[in-house]
């Protein structure tokens, strides 16, 4: 199971949210680049840039520190969402060296981009689905909808992306736990992937997710913990590699 710093950008920085506030967000680092070098130095075989200014605006904002971490990815893969609206934006990421898309708010109200995104670039579009109580929240969590959050994974599964990025938001930036039952449930669902994400606080969130990776689940994204130490990134990595389990 891949373990998957996130690096989130607001303004140019790298901060972290709680329970996906704008006005309440903790600024780790003023270098986006130095950030990823930490990670990568740490053994991190991906990264997870979410750009937050763009996710509220719904268009890129934060390109040249976006840049700058794609750059010092070099052949590591680094997975971008936030502002993700249409294909043109889409291509321009992935020819700045984003090795994968995820497309969240305009997935939910453009499931034709999904179709069209999937399609003209195959294997490089993912989605992320946020969700409360197994319903979809949108818009950076602002704005609750009625979907199902297994029966739009299943729709865009069926249009052929690569993965779902599953974020349980009452979880998310506190620190408390993952939903692994909710996560694990999810990926039985689905023959893609799930990437976990929110509330891994310590190692044993780890060894919890690393318990239910065999239903389908290739990967966990960690901000907040890494950035406060409540996890050692480290340490963390070792268990989530382990091929023995």
């Amino acid at each position: 199971m891949l373990l998957i710093p996130a690096i989130d950008l607001k303004d140019g920085a790298c901060v972290r949210l709680r329970q996906g506030e704008m006005e309440d967000s903790t600024v780790y680092s003023e270098d986006p680049a130095a950030t990823a070098r930490r990670w990568l130095e740490a053994g991190a075989r991906r990264l997870h840039i979410v750009d937050l200014n763009g996710a509220f605006a719904g268009r890129p904002e934060n390109e040249p520190a976006i840049r700058a971490i794609t750059a010092e990815a070099g052949d590591v893969p680094v997975q971008l969402g936030g502002g993700i609206r249409d294909l043109e934006t889409i291509e321009a990421h992935l020819n700045a060296g984003v090795s994968y898309v995820i497309l969240g708010t305009a997935a939910v109200r453009d499931p034709g981009l999904v179709r069209q995104a999937a399609t003209e670039f195959p294997g490089h579009v993912m989605v992320g689905l946020d969700a409360r109580d197994g319903k979809v929240a949108v818009e950076g969590w602002s704005k609750m909808t009625g979907h199902d959050v297994a029966d739009l994974a299943r729709k865009f599964e069926d249009y052929g992306v690569e993965a779902i990025v599953y974020t349980d938001i009452g979880r998310d930036g506190m620190l408390t736990g993952p939903n692994v039952e909710a996560t694990a449930a999810l990926a039985r669902s689905l023959r893609i992937p799930v990437i976990a994400s929110g509330g891994i606080h310590t190692l044993a969130d780890i060894r919890a997710l690393k318990g239910v990776e065999g239903e389908g689940i290739t990967g966990a994204i960690t901000g907040r913990a890494i950035y406060e130490g409540t996890l050692d990134f480290v340490e963390a990595n070792e268990v989530a590699e382990d091929h023995a389990g």
